[in-house]
């Protein structure tokens, strides 16, 4: 069986204001904004690198989203900034247009 390669679902470029708390290590959290969002995830811009397969709490005032993710990728960006990109655990989260 062949696997296809690519995203499972279409992203939307969406600012959306975010904050992560690490499942973790308590105490340790960071609000951002969102760059992209898709159902089944979303990517952010972070001061900080967070660990690939670290579990994450997202909330957002935005639609009430309250959701755990896992950290897919950190990526280092220009001067002190990553880009993260977060896989929902559970439920799809419906994004307003």
């Amino acid at each position: 069986m062949r696997m296809q390669a690519g995203r499972m679902a279409p992203r939307i470029r969406m600012k959306v204001p975010v904050q992560l708390e690490s499942l973790e290590k308590l105490g340790l959290a960071e609000r951002t904004l969102t760059e992209n969002v898709c159902p089944l995830g979303i990517r952010v811009v972070t001061k900080r690198p967070w660990q690939p397969g670290e579990t994450l709490q997202i909330t957002s005032p935005v639609g009430d989203l309250r959701a755990p993710a896992r950290v897919v990728y950190c990526q280092p960006l220009r001067g002190d900034q990553f880009g993260v990109g977060l896989q929902f655990h559970g439920p799809q989260v419906r994004w307003a247009k």
